[in-house]
């Protein structure tokens, strides 16, 4: 072949089909394939002329096409699908060549996938991508994990096409095997708790009487401050669409129960397994579990009594800042519980992950992308937190708004509007700034009826109390 592709793309639905567009708008020769043909024609023909494809028919002819070393993206459903594509692959490829899986893969099928190909002398890289179909057309922020040899060949192509900030690309190496799908699993966990805290933002001001349309006017207002992030900004878009079929705010006639895909609750589970305390975004999930659970809402509707959901606002602009205090008080805590959770992993697994990098790459492309970010960055650039809330300029900003957000906990609880979000995280708050906690209480039951100890604060050991016998003290280390 005449001209080799310095980077190909398997896998040509909308994101793959975006992602070559983007590589082949930025200059780079791109191989693409599909296992449909037709798909990959389509590509060409659609779009041939925003840069130079090099199509494909069959796998090997794909393999074929690619300069040494091989980069190739694989863009298809995770799970067995991806199997599948890498088993075809592996038998074509040579030492020193990189399969990409820019897919949402869990982490630990990412390490069994990157362990297996090592083994091949083949580098595998799991690769967080965010941005949806528009950031991988337009600028996507890049998660890569694998081998330091593979981002030196991979990643000045990754950076190339990824979303810009301050002229820094938001692409960098997160870490070996996993640790690129980890942080992007994390990302989509706080991007769960994000979108809970609007939500209940929003249906905090419906419930004093705002319509759809001045809720996206404050919303619209808010992304001019503190709060100016993507989510923010599409919620105003969503609050004013109206729909042609009834003349009714959009958002009124959508049914109220929230899908999910698995991350967030992949984000949970994984914290348990590391006993990271991520309630905030658990309580996103579960919101989502609960909105969709038909049967047991259409049981307890009209049946269970408390207050009528009115939020009485005699002063709506003081309630307004309020919810908006509370909503970027929440946010931070999403992010502290986070980016915790990627630091422990990245202690467990060894990956030594950078949480400043990771915290700058978010700060444009993904869908979590907001100003709050860049603060975030510079805050752990400048130390090594034990948790974001310590930060000073965060623990100043928490201190001026926890007034705001007690008091909008307090009015949802008041007016019966679920508010799982803001208070589990006003909740978390609290738990790690509290001198002591009742936590001793638990361990002294569990002492009570499983033997199973406890510590002291006046001396180091384990002692168990005899609580069927006399009841004295005995130490057990």
């Amino acid at each position: 072949m005449s001209s080799l592709a310095n980077i190909g793309v398997t896998g040509l639905a909308v994101m793959g089909s975006n992602l070559a567009r983007n590589l082949a708008r930025h200059g780079h020769t791109v191989a693409v394939h599909n296992r449909s043909v037709a798909r990959t024609r389509a590509l060409v023909e659609q779009h041939g002329s925003e840069g130079v494809f090099v199509p494909s028919e069959s796998t090997a002819e794909f393999v074929a096409s690619l300069e040494r070393p091989r980069r190739i993206i694989v863009m298809v459903k995770a799970g067995d699908p991806t199997d599948a594509v890498i088993d075809e692959l592996v038998p074509l490829l040579e030492e020193g060549d990189i399969v990409v899986d820019g897919g949402n893969a869990h982490f630990a099928d990412t390490r069994r996938r990157e362990s297996w190909l090592r083994e091949h002398g083949l580098h595998f890289v799991g690769t967080g991508i965010s941005g949806g179909e528009v950031g991988a057309l337009e600028g996507p922020s890049i998660m890569p994990g694998g081998s330091r040899e593979s981002y030196a060949a991979l990643g000045p192509i990754l950076e190339s096409i990824a979303a810009k900030v301050d002229g820094e690309a938001c692409c960098a190496w997160m870490g070996p095997d996993g640790a690129g799908h980890f942080v992007k699993m994390v990302h989509n966990g706080i991007e769960y708790a994000d979108m809970q805290f609007i939500a209940e933002a929003y249906d905090l001001l419906s419930a004093a009487g705002l319509s759809a349309a001045e809720a996206a006017d404050v919303f619209r207002e808010w992304n001019t401050g503190e709060l100016d992030s993507f989510l923010i900004e599409i919620t105003a878009e969503v609050l004013d669409q109206v729909d042609t079929a009834t003349a009714r705010p959009l958002v009124d006639v959508i049914v109220d129960a929230a899908e999910q895909k698995g991350t967030g609750r992949w984000t949970v589970q994984t914290a348990l397994e590391l006993g990271v305390p991520v309630s905030t975004i658990a309580e996103s999930v579960f919101a989502r579990s609960g909105s969709g659970d038909t049967a047991v809402r259409d049981a307890a509707r009209g049946v269970l009594v408390g207050p009528n959901r009115t939020v009485s606002a005699g002063d709506r602009q003081g309630l307004v800042d309020d919810v908006r205090d509370a909503l970027w008080s929440s946010k931070v805590v999403a992010y502290a519980q986070g980016l915790e959770q990627i630091r422990k992993a990245s202690e467990e697994y060894g990956w030594d992950v950078d949480i400043a990098t990771v915290a700058r790459i978010w700060r444009g492309g993904c869908i979590i992308r907001a100003r709050l970010l860049a603060q975030i960055s510079d805050e752990y650039a400048a130390e090594r937190l034990a948790t974001l809330l310590v930060a000073p300029s965060i623990a100043e900003g928490l201190a001026g708004r926890q007034g705001a957000w007690r008091r909008v906990v307090a009015q949802g609880v008041t007016s019966g509007v679920p508010v799982p979000g803001f208070s589990s995280a006003l909740a978390y708050y609290d738990t790690v700034r509290a001198e002591r906690l009742p936590a001793a209480l638990v361990q002294g039951l569990r002492d009570n009826f499983g033997a199973h100890t406890y510590g002291r604060t006046d001396r180091a050991g384990a002692f168990h109390t005899l609580w069927s016998g006399d009841r004295t003290e005995v130490s057990t280390s």
